[in-house]
């Protein structure tokens, strides 16, 4: 569960993108003190999710909006089902609609590809991961979204975990010296971050491995082959994560090879919303 601390500087944005001086269509033909009730259209079968955001939206907008919901954040819907009722100032109802759509229906795409991964490595020991790879702006919906599908979250951003990857190496002069830098810079800081460390081949996993003193590899656009045998080698000593270009067809051989993670930006950056829409009743 997220707090609402960490939304509300996105809502109050969002809110002000879309309202500025007023929602004059609303104002112009709606008398200020008419009531109306709305309900949330389940359009496409998926996984529901900002439902708990909706509910912030509609209590900053107007704390007279009252909201009923029929179901949670997580659970499996079919088309035609309703999400929640909103009663309170028609006006009000009008301001927010369009908020609560355009981050319900992304929010619920993104939850129900986060599920549909899940379901199709199940029994395995692998979790799935986001990326950084997010919409400018909205990075806590999205990765709030996939943890609502059951994935989890990589780090959130640069400042929470050090993730070297081919460019940090070559950059630093090698894997060896990459290492060693992060690791003053960290004693020098007086820093405590995970240390992560791509590898693009066999070779690198065992330097990275020679040298030490980090969290997880990630084996970058392994084979499945490759990934047996890097698994094999690591044997343990370091968290293992395979990423790139990983898809539905392929996440299920990958997730057998025994890494404990897969990242997946497709997650964030290649969904299409699902159909939902706030209809008057």
């Amino acid at each position: 569960m997220i707090k609402k601390e960490k939304v509300l500087p996105f809502i109050t944005a969002a809110l002000d993108e879309d309202i500025r001086e007023g929602d004059h269509s609303s104002l112009a033909c709606i008398p200020k003190d008419k009531k109306g009730r709305a309900q949330l259209l389940i359009k496409e079968d998926g996984i529901i999710a900002g439902i708990q955001l909706a509910e912030w939206i509609f209590e900053i907008v107007d704390p007279n909006i009252k909201m009923q919901n029929q179901i949670q954040d997580g659970d499996r819907v079919k088309k035609g089902a309703i999400a929640f009722t909103v009663e309170g100032p028609s006006i009000s109802l009008l301001t927010a609609e369009r908020l609560v759509l355009n981050c319900m229906q992304r929010m619920s795409a993104i939850a129900t590809k986060t599920m549909d991964y899940m379901k199709i490595i199940e029994g395995t020991k692998t979790t799935i991961l986001d990326t950084r790879k997010t919409t400018p702006g909205i990075r806590v919906l999205e990765k709030w979204a996939v943890r609502i599908g059951g994935g989890a979250n990589h780090r959130f951003g640069l400042y929470d975990m050090i993730m070297l990857k081919d460019n940090h190496i070559d950059f630093a002069g090698g894997i060896t010296q990459a290492i060693a830098k992060v690791k003053k810079y960290l004693k020098d800081n007086r820093l405590d971050l995970r240390i992560e460390v791509e590898a693009r081949n066999m070779n690198e996993v065992k330097e990275i491995v020679s040298v030490g003193g980090i969290h997880r590899i990630m084996l970058d656009n392994f084979t499945p082959e490759e990934t047996i045998a890097a698994v094999r080698f690591i044997d343990g000593a370091f968290e293992t994560e395979s990423s790139g270009g990983i898809t539905n067809e392929t996440i299920r051989t990958y997730a057998e090879c025994g890494v404990d993670f897969i990242s997946i930006g497709a997650l964030t950056h290649s969904v299409n919303n699902m159909d939902l829409s706030l209809k008057a009743y």
